[in-house]
């Protein structure tokens, strides 16, 4: 039993150890192209708070939260960017449709396993992901959120 037991605990060692740099890395860089075609990264808003947020043309709350983060957007440009992912959609043309009805200014980026495997998961919509300014993901928000609470995160510097 012990001559199995030292092999298989090597070989998971071995195996955590060559996929646990990856997905740190994860955690902290992504690289994007929005609908404009423009790529952006991460390490691009360094000294921002970046704020992606997950969202389908089909859900209400994601639909909702939309106001509230165009004016943070604008309101605050200076020190958040605001990024809006979009999953499970019809098509591109349905998408850009419903970007230019709620007057999304923010990048919007078509979703897909490439984006979720950079970022997170888009097992629930609307779903938030918080970097502070030095890039570290802070904050994974699942569910519906308001201006008020984006600000009580960024004051709370979590």
């Amino acid at each position: 039993m012990q001559k199995l037991f030292i092999p298989a605990l090597l070989g998971f060692m071995l195996y955590v150890s060559a996929f646990a740099p990856s997905m740190a890395v994860a955690n902290h860089q992504f690289v994007m192209k929005d609908l404009a075609g423009k790529q952006h990264k991460l390490s691009d808003y360094r000294g921002k708070w970046v704020l992606v947020n997950y969202w389908a043309t089909w859900c209400p709350p994601c639909l909702e939260e939309v106001p509230d983060l165009v004016s943070l957007y604008h309101q605050q440009k200076k020190d958040v960017m605001v990024f809006g992912v979009v999953f499970d959609y019809e098509t591109v043309a349905s998408v850009k449709s419903f970007v230019d009805d709620l007057r999304m200014t923010y990048p919007v980026v078509l979703g897909d396993d490439e984006v979720a495997a950079q970022i997170g998961s888009a097992d629930s919509l609307p779903t938030t992901y918080f970097y502070n300014p030095k890039g570290e993901l802070v904050k994974i928000k699942r569910g519906l959120i308001t201006k008020e609470y984006i600000e009580n995160i960024i004051k709370s510097g979590k």
